[in-house]
């Protein structure tokens, strides 16, 4: 049994069985639309909202998602809750709140709330500390109307582009989604809200890209890539609650894995929060899995798995899971776990206070603050990656030499706010289902944002506008305008790209899995066909996953001037790539994912063997158009004096530094990256791994000295036996730009330093102190890391 206070063993004596069960489901108020795969067949037999005090007569444990579902007016909506809390409170035997949960991956998913970047441009900041300052001002929102649990972050590690759920995840490399995901479960819970990492764990592996596929990876490949983010933020960021994904991983279904939500999540990480299962996840064992004859089967197999409540409704672990228990099937002592689980979150949210709800609801709100505004707008010129420039960008300002005295601005996209937003966006998740309702916040498309950075007396250039095509479909009967309108441009601006949305609404996002990854409908003709007027094009991609553009930036014959990759970059992204283009900032975005050179090469990510990469026994390039971690700027940035500190102290690190100076006339930021290779090992190793990274804002001619202190633990890997193991050997440590820049460069004197681990005998990791694991981290040799694996890096900038 969990260790819990005093306070919460005596309410779980005294509950019926009935309250317990009640404790341990949600209950959808208001349905509208389609938000989750099947609700429709899965909430057919839902009890409508009118009989909530009977529905709630033995208590509930969460209402689900109040605000998120439907628009609703947010000071209306909280007067509603506290008023059916404190009703919860007076009427139910043992006056025990709800807990309240919402989506938060884009902001907020409420009416009237601020839409943040959507997670793929958070990777494209690798800038943890705005994101954790992000993450806190969405869940002071979140606490200011009452809501206590935000399912966010996604931890899913990138490898097939066409997953619809790209868009959702922070990137290809498991130690950036790591880090910047446990930023933002840091910032949400310093506003008093529980993060719920998802999806636990190897979602984004599945079959060929298709969303609730059948999952193939190795054990190996599941603790060295898509655990450690998922770790990372348990151990280092103290995340209260895990989600469950959808996907069976080797024919075992994760909603049905004591191996992996109990033995692994809870007694080797000593995670000791609340499990809640993904919406319909614990009925999909009996209607998709086909592992369970019937719901209340179901509802046992994921108890006993560890899922402690089921979501979004009481589907199986109300009156089927009941049945098993008065049967004798199912042992009573798996319900008590999972209440007392329940009941000590309630206790650290406030919720067991008597004055829980003594206070009034909010009378006012802002849930669009100016502060929200900047700091989603910051986020988004973050992570804008320019991805080729032939010197047309930055455009000139008016009234100096070059300056385009008319631009064209053109493509689906360039004047459609809906384009900036993602998948789990309140407007692309819930407002498409209600046509004519406003998006209750300001939002600039690209061409009235573009249009306002160039304002600015008589000698302000004219700026056009042309749709061209549609996001999907073949129609092309808009071109003829859009390239008249380019025609006649001094510089066009072309913006394509995608529409999120959910399960067949929209090119990308949940359940919109793509066969190919050339750009949806007409566009890439359409971009060609602005190419062939000879006028520069700058190309502006607004996009919830990597696409196949090499014709666009290495294709033979005319191409863009410019390209700019932008991920769904929220409220403020048309500000941002406003401010991109006219050189108000200098971009320093990096890829968070690999640029594919086509769907017949996926799945792919840069941490591959030499096996994975090209060969002359193959007639398939897997080489990405452009590799992770790459960006440009409008200035260059020269490396020099790395330093490999060979020796590894007796804290069980090593150092590598390096001095990065601003060469060019203009102030910028580099996104400094540290690689290795571990040369010979045991088991095949990725030719290059990412072991950190830090943000340089240098003025020119400027030059910092960046410091990496790095855990050998950073090093480690599964080896033959599935061990979690640093071994002894010869690793080469190098710092560059992107992950392909190196060690083949000369970007940094001398290419790569190397550090040797120390032979010594074999360790085992035993479960201890802290003091104890991190003193078995130094003794060499190769050692176990199971029971403690510290990979953050410290990062200092120093001058040279």
């Amino acid at each position: 049994m969990p260790v819990v206070s005093d306070r919460v063993r005596d309410l779980n004596a005294r509950m019926t069985l009935e309250e317990k069960l009640a404790q341990l489901v949600g209950y959808w108020l208001d349905q509208n639309g389609t938000v989750a795969p099947m609700q429709s067949e899965m909430a057919a037999g839902q009890k409508d909202s009118g009989q909530l005090p009977e529905i709630t007569r033995h208590g509930l444990g969460h209402y689900t998602r109040v605000y998120g579902t439907r628009p609703v007016d947010p000071v209306e909506r909280a007067a509603w809750l506290w008023a059916e809390q404190r009703r919860l409170q007076r009427e139910t035997r043992l006056g025990i709140p709800a807990l309240v949960h919402e989506e938060c991956l884009t902001g907020l998913a409420a009416w009237q709330a601020a839409t943040y970047p959507t997670p793929l441009a958070w990777g494209a900041s690798f800038d943890p500390e705005l994101v954790q300052e992000a993450a806190r001002a969405i869940g002071d929102s979140m606490r200011e109307l009452g809501i206590h649990q935000g399912l966010a972050p996604v931890l899913d590690v990138v490898g097939d582009p066409r997953w619809g759920r790209v868009d959702e995840c922070i990137g290809e490399d498991p130690y950036l989604v790591g880090t910047i995901g446990t930023a933002y479960v840091r910032g949400l819970q310093e506003a008093g809200v529980h993060a719920t990492l998802k999806h636990f764990v190897g979602y984004s592996a599945s079959a060929a890209g298709r969303n609730h596929a059948p999952v193939s990876a190795g054990p190996r490949e599941l603790l060295d890539v898509y655990l450690p983010p998922f770790e990372m933020a348990v151990r280092d960021g103290g995340a209260r609650s895990v989600m469950n994904s959808y996907v069976d991983v080797d024919g075992v279904p994760l909603a049905a894995s004591a191996e992996y939500l109990t033995d692994l999540l809870r007694e080797r990480w000593g995670f000791d929060g609340v499990v809640v299962a993904d919406y319909f996840a614990v009925a999909f064992l009996e209607v998709m899995h086909r592992v369970a004859a019937d719901r209340g089967e179901a509802a046992a197999l994921a108890l006993e798995a560890g899922i402690d409540v089921e979501l979004p409704t009481g589907d199986a672990y109300l009156e089927p899971l009941a049945e098993r228990l008065r049967a004798g099937l199912t042992d009573e002592r798996l319900v008590d776990r999972a209440v007392l689980r329940v009941l000590a979150q309630k206790e650290e949210l406030g919720l067991l206070e008597p004055d829980a709800f003594a206070d009034e609801p909010p009378a006012e709100v802002d849930l669009d603050s100016p502060r929200q505004r900047e700091l989603a707008r910051r986020l988004a010129q973050e992570s804008v990656v320019l991805l080729a420039n032939d010197g047309v960008l930055p455009l000139a300002p008016a009234g100096t030499p070059g300056a385009p005295r008319r631009v064209a601005v053109v493509g689906p996209n360039a004047d459609r706010p809906e384009a900036l937003m993602g998948c789990y966006s309140f407007a692309n998740h819930v407002l498409a289902h209600h046509p004519g309702v406003p998006l209750g916040f300001e939002i600039r498309g690209v061409r009235e944002a573009l249009a306002a950075a160039l304002e600015g007396g008589a000698d302000a250039p004219e700026v056009v506008h042309a749709e061209g095509c549609a996001v999907e479909g073949d129609d092309t009967s808009g071109f003829a305008a859009a390239v008249e309108a380019a025609a006649g441009a001094d510089v066009a601006v072309v913006v394509v790209g995608d529409q999120a949305g959910l399960f067949g609404r929209g090119t990308v996002g949940e359940g919109n899995d793509a066969e190919s990854l050339e750009l949806p409908g007409a566009q890439r003709q359409l971009v060609e066909a602005l190419v062939a007027t000879g006028t520069p094009v700058v190309l502006v991609l607004l996009t919830g996953r990597p696409y196949a553009i090499g014709w666009a930036l290495d294709g033979e014959g005319p191409r863009p001037a410019a390209v700019l990759q932008a991920f769904f970059p929220g409220e403020g992204g048309g500000d941002a790539i406003a401010d991109v283009l006219t050189g108000a900032v200098n971009p320093s975005g990096r890829l968070p994912v690999s640029l594919p050179r086509s769907a017949g090469t996926q799945p792919y990510r840069y941490l591959h063997p030499v096996l994975g990469g090209p060969s002359d026994v193959t007639s398939t390039d897997p080489t990405p158009v452009r590799p992770f971690g790459f960006g440009l700027g409008y200035t260059e940035f020269a490396y020099g004096d790395l330093a490999v500190d060979a020796s590894v102290d007796s804290a069980g690190s090593f150092e590598a530094a390096v001095t990065v100076t601003n060469v060019g006339a203009v102030a910028g930021t580099e996104t400094v990256q540290l690689y290795g290779h571990d040369v010979v090992a045991t088991v095949t190793r990725p030719v290059a791994q990412l072991l950190g990274y830090a943000r340089v804002d240098l003025a020119p001619g400027e030059s910092r000295r960046v410091t990496f202190r790095v855990p050998t633990t950073r090093l480690a890997f599964a080896d033959r036996r599935l061990a979690r193991v640093v071994e002894p050997g010869e690793v080469h440590v190098w710092v560059a730009s992107h992950a392909e820049a190196a060690p083949r460069s000369a970007e940094v004197a001398g290419t790569n330093g190397a550090i040797r681990m120390a032979r010594a005998r074999t360790e085992r990791a035993v479960a201890g102190t802290a003091t104890e694991r991190r003193a078995l981290a130094v003794t060499g040799g190769v050692h176990e890391v199971t029971a403690a694996d510290p990979r953050v890096v410290e990062v200092k900038v120093t001058a040279p």
